[in-house]
């Protein structure tokens, strides 16, 4: 992937977002499920950064397969400002490469990985980060965006 995938989410009032038309630069980062440990520390990081990438004119989008509903509980329960969407029919991360198979605890399963993409205003992957581990990674992506 060298540009980033005309593919539509559902955004957090259930109207669909098209990616292509959102603000650019735009990170897009894939969690595994609303409310979990990794997944919230993620999005509270990003959260904490909001005001340094909307500084920078970049816009943060996170998905997940979880519904609309399942984000606003989330978001509100720990006061999140970054932007979250659903992909429900599993279109989006299947475009992204983030859908794939899984171990915890010996079992298999399918699932999202953690990963980042970042996209210049031409819409140019700038940078990828795949199988993210949370701590300092917001940081990280911010850094990058503001080396555009």
């Amino acid at each position: 992937m060298d540009t980033l995938p005309d593919v539509t989410v559902t955004g957090a009032d259930g109207a669909p977002l098209r990616l292509h038309d959102m603000a650019r630069p735009l990170v897009v980062y894939f969690y595994p499920k609303d409310d979990t440990p990794g997944c919230t520390r993620e999005a509270q990081d990003f959260s904490a950064l909001s005001a340094d990438f909307a500084a920078a004119g970049v816009t943060v989008l996170g998905i997940s397969r979880d519904t609309v509903a399942k984000h606003a509980r989330f978001r509100d329960k720990h006061a999140l400002t970054v932007t979250l969407a659903s992909d429900l029919d599993g279109s989006v991360t299947e475009a992204f490469g983030v859908w794939g198979e899984k171990q915890l605890y010996g079992k298999t399963y399918m699932g999202i990985e953690r990963a980042t993409f970042l996209f210049d205003r031409d819409a140019r992957l700038t940078g990828a980060w795949r199988k993210v581990k949370v701590p300092g990674h917001a940081a990280a992506v911010l850094a990058a965006a503001n080396a555009l």
